[in-house]
């Protein structure tokens, strides 16, 4: 899909003329995430000035992520007054065997992957950011990007001005909070009446064995022994048994520690606890920039699984965040169509992966690796089929 698909000519010159002197960046570099510690207080001022928050691009997350999760570069764009007014974090990789390309970076543990760009001049960044990819050659793959928003809206109108392109792939939804009206009856208005007894069911059955508490761990003192419990809980559940669960992994926890940590001394984390009788029933992770929140990790004990008490906590966690009306939004990090979450929250978050030409100069080479990459993911979805009706 190119963004300039069924515009008038016209308007796609209008706004070509239009473009200010004014958006040309300064200084563009690729720096590996390390090397950009040392401009820590311009990536702390771009993470809160960003058109679109992700808490995974934030340095207190993502630096020590980074020696984990492929040590990836990043595109840092700079502004004539010497400011950082993108940050694309990608890593260089070959794909279909004949292509260099630069994509984004997410990983496991960051399923999100809008770049930092100033909300103040996102054209700017943007464009900055896609001469570097141009001057290279390369591919560009933003996975796990919003399609709707104002980051969309931005790389859509600077590639209209290029004459560039772009193409959708893993087109999907996820839960999302994002209460319109009157937060206090969200829950109400959001769960059918068949669902809410089946919750009421699950509470009591729960409260035969005990009173129930919501325990929430903000702070340095209180969120080291809550993170503690959720990492022992997942270690104890499916996860665990998998061999996935963070305890398993020495690089993985500690990674996991410095992270949470290091953003709830920002305010930026909270681990909050389901707990019976000092027992800990379930434990969620929550994640925030600015307005907006992700719901990370949860882990439920299974011995108390046929009351769902992650459900349950969730239902708890939902009913805090509704109470607090300086978050405006939260990411479940669900799959989509999710058999839990999606039954509690019912806004969506579109997400697709973005192939995409800078400008018209590589429509030759988009129009080959979007054949290529359509064919690909033919190929991955046919054999996920046959391995499903394998069983």
């Amino acid at each position: 899909m190119t963004p300039a698909r069924g515009a008038p000519i016209a308007l796609a010159r209008e706004r070509a003329d239009e473009a200010p002197r004014r958006l040309a960046a300064a200084r563009i570099e690729w720096k590996s995430l390390s090397e950009l510690a040392d401009a820590r207080d311009g990536w702390d001022g771009l993470a809160r000035h960003a058109i679109e928050p992700n808490v995974f691009y934030d340095p207190a997350f993502a630096l020590p992520a980074a020696p984990v999760f492929g040590d990836p570069g990043a595109v840092a764009v700079w502004s004539k007054s010497g400011r950082l007014i993108g940050l694309f974090p990608a890593r260089i990789e070959q794909r279909y065997g004949v292509m260099r390309a630069l994509t984004g970076w997410t990983h496991p543990y960051a399923p999100f992957g809008v770049p930092l760009v100033d909300r103040d001049e996102a054209d700017a960044a943007i464009i900055g950011f896609l001469d570097h990819v141009e001057a290279r050659g390369t591919l560009l793959m933003l996975p796990l990007v919003t399609t709707e928003g104002p980051f969309a809206a931005a790389l859509s109108r600077v590639l209209l001005r290029r004459g560039g392109a772009m193409e959708r792939y893993g087109a999907h939804a996820r839960a999302l909070l994002a209460p319109a009206g009157v937060r206090k009856t969200y829950l109400d208005r959001a769960l059918s009446s068949k669902k809410l007894k089946e919750l009421r069911r699950q509470r009591r059955r729960l409260l035969e064995h005990g009173l129930l508490k919501l325990a929430t761990a903000r702070d340095a003192d209180t969120i080291v022994p809550a993170l503690s419990d959720y990492l022992r809980l997942e270690a104890a559940g499916w996860k665990g048994r998998a061999g996935t669960a963070a305890r398993r992994h020495a690089a993985i926890l500690n990674f996991v520690h410095e992270a949470v940590t290091a953003l709830a001394a920002e305010g930026g984390a909270r681990v909050d606890r389901l707990i019976q009788d000092e027992r800990t029933l379930a434990a969620t992770i929550t994640l925030r920039a600015g307005e907006t929140a992700w719901l990370w990790k949860i882990a439920y004990n299974e011995a108390a699984r046929r009351a769902s008490p992650g459900v349950q906590l969730t239902l708890d966690v939902t009913e805090s965040i509704l109470a607090d009306t300086t978050i405006a939004r939260v990411d479940s990090c669900a799959t989509a169509d999710h058999p839990m979450i999606d039954h509690l929250w019912r806004e969506r978050l579109a997400l697709a992966d973005l192939l995409i030409a800078p400008s018209a100069a590589g429509m030759g080479q988009f129009r080959i690796a979007r054949h290529l990459e359509t064919l690909r993911r033919a190929l991955i979805a046919s054999a996920k089929r046959v391995r499903d009706v394998r069983g």
